[in-house]
């Protein structure tokens, strides 16, 4: 069982107050093990008006949630029973579980809002073996000297 993305669709509107819901059931029923993020893509966009700039903070999928969490039956539940919760994407509905987000879909997302699919401190230490995947050095396995955040 690996921890992975999934969209939850919401009411339109309460994108905040689901995530900080899920939030608190997450910590009050000791879930921290199986939910791990919860994100409401928004990008920043600069709008003139009136020749003033000024800084608009959008959401990227009006209506949903991501939820970053290893699919348990009980983990499930508490995301599903979630005031404001409506569903989760990618599930035929009936109690079946749904599909989560591809690597690549929620790479995009995060690098859009400056984040990583990754929490480096938490999930890498010096010592680690790793595998490049992309560049010069790609094939490669290397051991993690250092980390510079």
């Amino acid at each position: 069982m690996e921890k992975l993305w999934y969209v939850v669709n919401t009411y339109s509107g309460h994108e905040e107050s689901v995530k900080e819901k899920l939030e608190m059931r997450t910590e009050s029923m000791g879930m921290q093990d199986y939910i791990f993020r919860v994100i409401v893509p928004e990008t920043t966009e600069i709008e003139v008006k009136d020749g003033v700039k000024k800084e608009k903070v959008k959401k990227m999928f009006p209506g949903y949630v991501l939820v970053e969490m290893i699919m348990s039956d009980e983990a499930w539940y508490i995301v599903r029973n979630t005031p404001g919760v409506t569903g989760f994407i990618g599930s035929s509905g009936k109690g079946a579980k749904p599909t989560p987000l591809l690597p690549q879909e929620i790479d995009r997302i995060l690098v859009n809002m400056g984040m990583s699919r990754m929490n480096i401190e938490e999930e890498m230490s010096v010592g680690d073996k790793v595998s490049i995947v992309d560049g010069p050095f790609k094939g490669m396995e290397v051991t993690i000297c250092t980390i510079d955040l």
